[in-house]
């Protein structure tokens, strides 16, 4: 039978420290799961006692380990529709197999905007990165360049001081700070340069240099990126989900969407984007939904 308690859309940290919960709450628990996450490329998770510096694929494998302990079902399969039905949810998945919850926790997180130049992707997860948090302390006083095109970049700049005097921004074509922005930026050391970029060169993953029009070039180690995110996947928005305007789902203090029955947790509906508060949201918005459970056995 394809009907469960609880299915999980998205099996990262947040989807997976649910389906321990909810496995020891003895409930019918189905995760879904097409192994892209976020941070697949990155060099090593961070910020999470216990757990610094493992690969994130390594800590993927060890929490999926630990939810089958529990009865918890993976399927590493892409969901491709999720619809409301009278008493739970219908899920769709790639291979046109159905089934049915009556929770539904949406967990699939976000994907990063890498910049359109000629060579970044090749280090990114490496030496290209966009959280400070996460990965700034490895490249620590090395030169570091902010890359923003597309949105203001001074905010990063001033924050990567903290681990690097050697900060330079790269504007890449555009020029719209205001005098004021610019006068912050020299008075504290922060290099601006607009010059239009070409590509970025290394060696394997670790980034050399940047290469400007008329093959100019500037020693670079590494790169932290400001240029947005979007969702992984469009179930919530199918569901009617309420969305910020930074386009991350609204919940409430339990995980709970405007629709009910719906619950999300990680970097899908926050912007504190550390695998630890995800993993926290996903105990969060567990607890909540074994609660409802429980509360529907009365009635």
């Amino acid at each position: 039978m394809n009907n469960y308690d609880v299915i999980i859309i998205g099996g990262g940290p947040a989807g997976l420290n649910a389906a321990v919960v909810l496995g020891r709450c003895l409930r019918k628990v189905l995760v879904f799961d097409t192994g892209k996450g976020r941070n697949v490329r990155s060099h090593g998770v961070h910020n999470y006692l216990t757990r610094d510096g493992i690969l994130p694929l390594e800590f993927t494998r060890l929490a999926q380990t630990e939810v089958k302990k529990y009865g918890v079902r993976t399927i590493n399969r892409e969901i491709i529709s999720a619809r409301r039905k009278s008493k739970g949810f219908e899920v769709l998945d790639a291979e046109g197999q159905k089934y049915t919850a009556r929770k539904l926790l949406v967990a699939t997180g976000l994907r990063d905007n890498l910049p359109a130049v000629n060579g970044l992707g090749n280090f990114f997860g490496k030496s290209v990165f966009h959280c400070p948090y996460c990965d700034a302390w490895e490249v620590k006083n090395k030169k570091i360049g902010i890359y923003a095109k597309s949105k203001n970049g001074m905010p990063l700049a001033l924050s990567l001081k903290t681990w690097s005097n050697d900060v330079t921004l790269y504007c890449d074509g555009r020029n719209y700070l205001n005098d004021q922005e610019k006068k912050l930026l020299h008075r504290l050391g922060i290099d601006v340069v607009t010059q239009r970029i070409i590509c970025v060169e290394g060696k394997g993953t670790q980034l050399k240099r940047i290469v400007f029009q008329n093959n100019v070039t500037r020693d670079c180690d590494a790169i932290f990126f400001v240029n947005g995110y979007h969702q992984q996947a469009d179930v919530l928005r199918t569901l009617g989900c309420n969305m910020s305007s930074k386009g991350v789902a609204i919940t409430n203090r339990q995980q709970q969407t405007n629709i009910p029955g719906l619950y999300v947790a990680g970097d899908v509906a926050k912007d504190m984007h550390f695998v630890v508060v995800a993993a926290a949201e996903g105990a969060k918005a567990a607890v909540s939904i074994n609660k409802e459970l429980q509360k529907e056995m009365l009635f």
